[in-house]
């Protein structure tokens, strides 16, 4: 069986079932089993790996007898059917659901995919990024990462994110509360809610949005699996943003997943006294863009003209003089009265042209006149110590 990228064929059902016992089989990613189904196909791997054909090449015989062991367990068509009656699809490579992107991860691209909820897996993540970060964040990060969600749901991204407590739960609820598209990629069965306390978060998200998971329904995670569950994330996405993560922090796992793909990287900066931050301001020593805001992840991840807006600080009057104006103004001093003369030679101007200016700055507010001297007005007087803006 052609399984290449690229190749849009759909799976027939023998083969969809094999690849459904296969998930019961082998772990996420692995990539010696991704190199036997391009090669053979599912149906070839899983006949052999039943005892009905010789051992595949590439594995050692602990390696294929674990493997082995765990084919007792394969009842696809019992998945399959509780997963029809939970409204729980599985997608494989060529269906027409299935995100092309995902084949980016080559040998370790999803055996299938099983999907919980309504919306077009494919669609959503046509225009997504990933936002993730740290489990037990800071009251800063659960904010930033909320906003994001938000600020991205409601310019029409979908935000991607692994449904765990802290950064992850943020930015989905951001994604909720402003009625956009929000989807969790889980470590475990997607009819299992983990972590429990995000059993009511779990829920909303595959009744508003989408939950995805390699595993088959009611598997557990495990600490590698959620590592392994990473690199779908990155590889659905446009862009992963770090928001919050410590130096070993797994989220960092993503954003290298993230960079390999060559999808964007970006960080969130926090306080350089944080250690929950220290993680993503090296990710940016690195090459991680700086972000604070959805428009500009935006900038990076979408099309050409969606631009941030550009950033200024307040506007105050002088800004508006012209040049000899605010060199006359600038020239003044901030206490005490001065003649138009010597302020024209302070000011670098003749005297004439200083005393138009004076008159002009004098009908804006800046200066009053005190007789032949002149001075700043009451208002246009610096605080003390404070140098005039």
């Amino acid at each position: 069986m052609n399984d290449e990228p690229g190749h849009r064929l759909a799976a027939d059902a023998g083969e969809r079932l094999a690849r459904v016992a296969l998930t019961r089989i082998a772990e996420p990613g692995d990539e010696l089993v991704g190199r036997w189904l391009r090669t053979h196909g599912a149906r070839e791997v899983l006949r052999a790996l039943r005892g009905n054909g010789a051992r595949l090449p590439g594995a050692g015989e602990r390696r294929w007898d674990g493997l082995r062991s765990r084919t007792d367990r394969a009842r696809p068509e019992a998945d399959m059917a509780a997963a029809e009656a939970a409204g729980v699809r599985f997608l494989v490579p060529g269906d027409r659901e299935w995100p092309g992107q995902l084949d980016a991860l080559g040998s370790s691209r999803p055996i299938g995919l099983w999907v919980r909820g309504a919306p077009y897996l494919r669609f959503w993540a046509l225009r997504s990024v990933a936002v993730v970060g740290a489990r037990a964040c800071t009251d800063y990060g659960v904010h930033v990462a909320a906003v994001l969600g938000a600020g991205l749901a409601e310019r029409g991204w979908t935000v991607i994110s692994g449904a765990a407590y802290g950064v992850d739960g943020a930015a989905h609820r951001g994604a909720l509360a402003a009625g956009g598209a929000t989807v969790g990629v889980l470590a475990c069965g997607v009819d299992v809610a983990y972590p429990p306390g995000h059993a009511e978060l779990i829920r909303r998200i595959g009744e508003q949005g989408l939950l995805v998971a390699e595993l088959p329904p009611q598997d557990h995670p495990t600490r590698s699996r959620f590592v392994l569950r990473n690199r779908v994330i990155a590889a659905l996405t446009r862009g992963t943003v770090v928001v919050e993560a410590a130096l070993r922090s797994g989220s960092l796992s993503t954003a290298r997943h993230a960079r390999r793909l060559g999808r964007f990287v970006m960080g969130v900066p926090g306080p350089v006294t944080s250690g929950l931050s220290a993680g993503v301001h090296e990710l940016l020593r690195e090459e991680g863009s700086v972000v604070t805001d959805a428009a500009e992840v935006i900038e990076l991840v979408g099309n050409m003209g969606e631009l941030a807006p550009r950033r200024h600080g307040p506007a105050v009057p002088r800004d508006v003089l012209p040049g000899e104006a605010a060199c006359v103004l600038d020239a003044l001093p901030s206490r005490g009265a001065v003649e138009s003369a010597q302020l024209a030679q302070a000011a670098g101007v003749t005297a004439d042209a200083a005393l138009v200016r004076l008159q002009e700055l004098c009908a804006l507010g800046f200066v009053e006149r005190l007789g032949n001297r002149w001075q700043l007005a009451r208002e246009a007087k610096p605080h003390p110590g404070h140098p005039i803006e």
